[in-house]
């Protein structure tokens, strides 16, 4: 299995602006991109591939997911240690518990931990895990949030006010056509005793992604 990590920075903090986010340049794809997403489409339509129906549910169900199952899963990643073994070393099996079929993708789960903090990226286009965590934030696509990622991943995390030890390590992993990556974020101390309801509240998308940590509810309103 491929994987890069990416532990170097640079001292250049440029290309951002200064509310927490990359900055929000290059939005939408290109007009070529949406001229070829057209051009397919209707070619498929055409030749009877599939109907415009058949696109408008596969639409529909795709936005209709979200960081809500990813929590779900995190979360019994933290309450149940045989799925959490399933999910970091036989991602597909523990998916299928919970209907997902991620082919013909590979999904690697990657596990924050003490000593590491991992982050998400595709440094070529925009490949997320979307039938986990649904359609992917409009930053994720960015060209400076792929760029900065790789090459100053600190600073790309202080920005979403994620500030991290020096001496814990930083690992950038660059999804890809055939691999996505999730991140399973480090479960809150002092949330023992708390139910799943509770604990599906504590985790984000962007926990998922890497980009900020889980906090327990009184630590992000103290």
């Amino acid at each position: 299995m491929s994987e890069h990590h990416h532990d170097h920075e640079h001292g250049h903090d440029h290309g951002h602006d200064h509310d927490g986010k990359p900055i929000q340049e290059d939005a939408l794809p290109s007009l070529e991109a949406q001229i070829l997403e057209t051009s397919v489409r209707e070619l498929l339509i055409e030749k009877g591939i599939v109907s415009a129906e058949d696109i408008r549910r596969a639409i529909e169900a795709m936005d209709s997911r979200g960081e809500s199952l990813g929590a779900k899963i995190v979360v019994r990643a933290w309450t149940d240690p045989a799925f959490k073994e399933k999910l970091l070393t036989s991602s597909d099996d523990a998916l299928r518990e919970f209907g997902i079929n991620m082919s013909p993708m590979e999904l690697c789960v990657v596990e924050n931990s003490d000593d590491v903090h991992n982050m998400v990226v595709c440094t070529l286009c925009s490949c997320y895990p979307r039938p986990i965590l649904g359609i992917p934030p409009a930053w994720y696509k960015r060209r400076d949030y792929r760029a900065r990622a790789v090459r100053e991943p600190r600073a790309v995390l202080q920005e979403f006010g994620t500030v991290l030890p020096d001496n814990k390590q930083v690992r950038v992993h660059d999804s890809n056509a055939d691999l996505r990556y999730l991140v399973l974020p480090q479960r809150p101390a002092g949330t023992e005793d708390w139910t799943t309801s509770q604990l599906e509240k504590l985790v984000t998308r962007d926990s998922m992604i890497g980009v900020s940590d889980v906090r327990r509810l009184d630590e992000l309103v103290g």
